[in-house]
Order: structure tokens, then sequence, then C-alpha cells
């Protein structure tokens, strides 16, 4: 999330700014599927990465969707809580917080996932973004380099194989990126201790 006052407390004015809109008129397009009642069969709550908890996020906090045959995804959103694990679970539950990331990562590796992927999440600030992207939360503070753990990167750098590998996004950094780098938002995270070229080397040995 970038800054606690965001993610916690006051903040849901700011975070409901950033996010409005999302659920208003999309083109028809977009929901042929659904209009034509071809959506893919679903089953609300079922994983897409192997070992994570399913904890639901409020549907407040997500557009359903059929992606990416409705959206294309190649991006990953990194993220950093300002928080614990367990904030951050709390307030993508909380409807009123209108926002939320596919997945949260625990300092100990532990991932839950909060909105199905090929859902909208509404993670980024950004329309365009969160319809292409997947999001990934972590657990920690932007300016406490010692909360992000081997066993975090390892586990972060797990998912993200498995998202690129899904979607055949490349691993670089056009591709996933921080959530301070996604236009128009105000976030800072993850921050400047993130080691970046620690987590695609992960990431790489993953997915070989």
């Amino acid at each position: 999330m970038g800054r606690r006052a965001v993610l916690i407390g006051g903040g849901a004015a700011l975070v409901a700014a950033g996010t409005a809109g999302y659920a208003g008129r999309d083109g028809l397009e977009r929901w042929w599927w659904r209009v034509a009642g071809r959506e893919r069969p679903r089953t609300d709550g079922e994983l897409d990465h192997a070992g994570a908890e399913w904890v639901a996020a409020s549907s407040a906090n997500w557009r359903r969707a059929d992606r990416p045959f409705d959206y294309a995804v190649d991006r990953v959103v990194v993220h950093v809580v300002q928080g614990s694990y367990g904030d951050a679970l709390r307030v993508f539950r909380d409807p009123l917080h209108k926002a939320a990331a596919h997945y949260v990562v625990r300092k100990d590796g532990y991932v839950a996932q909060t909105v199905r992927e090929l859902d909208v999440a509404f993670h980024s600030g950004n329309r365009a973004f969160n319809e292409r992207s997947v999001g990934i939360e972590h657990e920690g503070y932007v300016d406490r380099p010692g909360g992000f753990t081997d066993a975090m990167y390892t586990a972060s750098a797990r998912l993200t194989a498995g998202i690129c590998a899904r979607y055949a996004i490349p691993v670089d950094r056009t591709h996933i990126v921080a959530h301070s780098e996604v236009p128009g938002t105000d976030h800072t995270d993850p921050g400047p201790h993130w080691d970046w070229d620690r987590y695609l080397r992960l990431i790489r040995s993953a997915a070989g």
C-alpha cells in the first residue's frame, strides 16, 4: 500500500477517491461473455496458487471479470502493506476500504489469496493497470528492510513465477513493477529497500 495512513484509519477516503468509478460502465465488448451466457465455469474461492489460503476480500473491493478473455493480463504489481499480514486481510474484508490485492505474502512465506486472478482487484489506484495486472501485497514497511525476509522473497518469487507462466508475462522490470511506478499513484511502496535484482533472480529460478 505504501502509506500506513492509506491502509488504516482515515485513509479510506483517499483510497476511495483513487478507486472511484472502477465499478462504472464498461464497453459492451468487454462483457460479451456475460451477456451471451458464455462465462467460463468457475468456482468462487478456487485457488490460483497452490498452497495459498483462501481469505475472501469484500466484493466491494474487486470487480467480477473473466480474465484473460476480457482483459489481457501482462503486469504484476508489487506492494508493501505498511502494516502486518493481518492488517491487510482485515482491510481487504472491509467493504468501506474500496481496495484489495489478489494476494498477501506474510514474512514467513505464508500466502493468502483474497481475489481470483480472473477478477479485477482494486489495488493499484489506476483502473487500466488493475484490469491488466495481478497485485501482490507483502507484510511490512517500506522503511524497515529487515522485514523483507528470505522466506518472503522466496514465496513471493514462486507466486510471481506462476503468474508469469500462466499469462506469458516476461520476467523483467517492465512487466513486474512497483506500486509506486503505476501511473497516477501517490504511493511509495515497496520502497527503496526492496531488492529487485534478488527478486527477479528468484523468479527466474522458480520459473526454471
